[in-house]
């Protein structure tokens, strides 16, 4: 791991312990960055933190939220992707990320996206986070839409993968 990607996940993850977060999980070796995982008991803590106190019940849609911290890496784009099980909306912490969305297959326009600008994903929705010209800081709540099988890593369908995935 690259000096700079440790520092940012270093200073992420202080960030968020000092806030009172509990990380539930932390994976810093994808290739466009990583994430950490926030405890699911937090969730409204962590809207009132990243969300303007959005209220996390009235997102509830199949019963749990999942709170996380993504970091992208300067110029490096996660996958071209959409999920079944979910739906997300994103709050830019820091730095300035690119977001292309679309109702299909082919990649939408390229939006930049800074501080406290928030985009809801609906379920089924393709998109894909970019990193620009520095590191940018992404908080995002999964919505799970179906109760009986929450959504996971798994449910990650890659219409484009820069990493072969």
């Amino acid at each position: 791991m690259s000096t700079e990607k440790k520092e940012i996940f270093d200073k992420v993850g202080s960030m968020l312990q000092k806030q009172g977060f509990n990380i539930a999980a932390k994976d810093d070796t994808r290739p466009w960055g990583g994430f950490f995982v926030i405890d699911e008991t937090q969730a409204q803590d962590f809207a009132n933190q990243y969300f303007d106190g959005i209220d996390v019940d009235s997102l509830r849609i199949g019963g749990k939220l999942s709170p996380k911290i993504l970091i992208v890496a300067p110029e490096a784009r996660l996958s071209w992707q959409y999920h079944h099980r979910r739906a997300e909306i994103w709050q830019v912490v820091e730095g300035t990320v690119g977001i292309k969305r679309s109702n299909t297959d082919e990649e939408g326009e390229l939006g930049e996206y800074g501080p406290k600008d928030q985009v809801k994903l609906q379920q089924g929705e393709r998109h894909r986070l970019i990193g620009l010209a520095g590191w940018g800081i992404v908080a995002e709540i999964w919505q799970h839409t179906d109760a009986s099988n929450p959504s996971d890593e798994d449910d990650i369908v890659r219409v484009q993968d820069d990493f072969g995935r």
